[in-house]
């Protein structure tokens, strides 16, 4: 693979760049791979990465129904922070933040990671004492964060309205290394880095069902054909409880959809990422000048992708009053992803019923921030066997064991 560099973008442009190579190559399945990995998102190409580079294993499948990249991790909001409350959910998302910080070079691919901070405003009396709390914990977990008054708030927001008369900020917790990155420039350099170490890239193949013999995985098959393989990582987001069943097990889990939308362009007004739990809305400005708008997730289990009148409404409607400047802007485009919730709101990593089958999932509403560190915890997990210190409080059998990592009574959202 040559290296992406500015001689090289020179060079290419005296030949009408011409010259340039595929990322990631495209081949035919083998017949046996040492680990077959279902899902070419973030986080299965982040597996696939970390196996090879972390520690040899480069014989690797990993298998995708549709195009590489095309689920979640290109329908996210696209923000990176790790100001979580739980110590367990602090070490894996800042994991994934430090690792963000120099992914670029790692790859050598641009993933556009901008650290322009996360703010999330306190907008209610028990949020402000909640985000207090959080902040102590952050100090214990060696995560930088710090509280913000509303002049501060305002300062580093002038668009934003800090009086409203049913929402008033009244402070906020500010994570100043947290940030962005372009949610399909990660999977393609992921893709691009595992698939030069030698990492099969299989697209447009579904999995149909799992084979197995007394109860260790042998293989999968797919839509074109059976593929052998000694270990099974499934890393399917929203449709993890599918493959769970093909495998003979069930998962803790529900699938909603969770959307968002973007405004037409206009000049540069937020150089900050805003949350509002409060009312459930966040907001961003992407480097084409949309302003990247996202709120919670429905209310009933579905697959869908789209996304619905409802939300536009619930979601605009709390947010026009803390930012009065938006209420003119016209809707550039709406869509959906497929979450997949736990009960404590937090992730699965790790062995299953099934010997030789993994399984990542769980990630409800934090799957893009966490991709590195995902990655790099289930490779781990895959690699040796048995979950390392980031992903052991993460096993299916807290959930038996009363051992809740639970961010949903944390945070009170899961974002």
């Amino acid at each position: 693979m040559k290296r992406y560099s500015a001689f090289a973008i020179a060079k290419q442009a005296c030949q009408q760049h011409s010259g340039w190579e595929k990322a990631w190559r495209s081949p035919v399945a083998k017949s046996e791979y040492d680990v077959v990995i279902v899902g070419a998102g973030g986080h299965g190409l982040a597996t696939a990465y970390y196996l090879a580079r972390n520690f040899g294993i480069t014989n690797v499948a990993v298998i995708e129904k549709g195009w590489l990249g095309g689920g979640n991790t290109g329908r996210n909001t696209t923000i990176i922070r790790s100001n979580y409350l739980q110590d367990e959910s602090a070490a894996i998302y800042e994991k994934a933040r430090g690792l963000y910080e120099t992914l670029s070079q790692d790859l050598n691919y641009n993933i556009m990671f901008s650290p322009r901070g996360v703010m999330m405003l306190a907008q209610t009396e028990h949020e402000l004492r909640g985000f207090k709390r959080t902040a102590h914990a952050n100090a214990i977990q060696g995560v930088k964060t710090k509280m913000l008054t509303p002049h501060q708030v305002k300062k580093k927001v002038p668009i934003m309205e800090i009086n409203g008369p049913r929402y008033p900020v009244l402070g906020a917790l500010w994570q100043a290394r947290g940030g962005t990155a372009r949610h399909d420039a990660v999977a393609w350099g992921y893709a691009r880095a595992a698939s030069d170490m030698g990492v099969d890239i299989i697209q447009q193949t579904e999995v149909t069902g799992i084979d197995q013999a007394h109860g260790v995985i042998t293989g999968v098959q797919t839509s074109r054909g059976a593929v052998k393989c000694k270990k099974l990582a499934i890393v399917v987001a929203g449709h993890s409880g599918l493959l769970a069943e093909m495998a003979g097990f069930r998962l803790p889990i529900e699938s909603v959809s969770l959307q968002a939308m973007v405004t037409e362009p206009v000049k540069p007004c937020l150089d900050v990422v805003v949350m509002a739990n409060t009312v459930h809305g966040y907001m961003s400005q992407s480097d084409k000048g949309e302003l990247v708008i996202g709120g919670g997730a429905d209310g009933y289990n579905n697959y869908t992708q789209r996304g619905s009148f409802h939300h536009i409404e619930e979601t605009v409607r709390a947010l026009v009053e803390t930012f009065p400047i938006i209420s003119r802007l016209k809707m550039l485009r709406q869509w959906g992803g497929i979450v997949d919730m736990t009960g404590d709101r937090s992730p699965i990593i790790g062995k299953t019923p099934l010997e030789g089958c993994f399984i990542n999932c769980g990630w409800g509403t934090g799957g893009f921030k966490s991709i590195p560190g995902s990655g790099w915890a289930m490779a781990e997990t895959v690699a040796k066997g048995i979950p390392g210190d980031l992903a052991a409080p993460f096993g299916m059998d807290r959930f038996a064991d009363g051992r809740f990592v639970d961010e949903s009574v944390a945070a009170g959202v899961a974002h």
